[in-house]
């Protein structure tokens, strides 16, 4: 049995300890925000928050979650009213998604990265922020940050 915290909601998942999270999160929870992107890694698609940390969740076996807090897209937004977390709503006024594939992981990147760091340099952002947008939309990406640490040393 598998056992962690699913955006607040305790899980208890009859899975194989070797299972991606990645497959346990869409197949068995059907929490689907979640992207397959590369399957090594590299990519960032699949990313989701493991105690506030993002995790590449394609590669990373239930085992290794075990106990753990884990937040995907689905449970990114501020309250059960659906309202957007920060960065979601950054994500609208700027306009970043182009085809939106890796958005979700690269929104999880962003809100990991500014809860640990509310004001990051650009050297930050760019050493933390390793996801891959295969439109290029990092300037907005960039922008979208860029507004909410603005708003955080206002």
């Amino acid at each position: 049995m598998a056992r962690f915290r699913v955006n607040g909601v305790a899980q208890e998942l009859d899975i194989e300890p070797e299972m991606p999270l990645l497959w346990a999160l869409r197949d068995e929870l059907g929490l689907t925000g979640t992207k397959f992107g590369c399957g090594v890694a590299a990519c960032g698609a699949c990313t989701v928050q493991v105690n506030g940390n993002p995790v590449r969740s394609c590669v990373t076996p239930v085992s290794a979650v075990e106990g753990t807090d884990i937040t995907t897209i689905e449970g990114l937004a501020v309250n059960a009213a659906a309202a957007l977390s920060p960065v979601q709503q950054a994500w609208i006024d700027h306009q970043v998604p182009q085809c939106g594939y890796c958005q979700s992981g690269m929104i999880m990147a962003v809100s990991a990265l500014l809860t640990a760091n509310p004001n990051p340099s650009d050297d930050e952002i760019d050493g933390a922020i390793t996801n891959i947008c295969r439109c290029g939309t990092y300037p907005r990406v960039r922008k979208a940050i860029r507004s909410l640490t603005a708003a955080t040393t206002a």
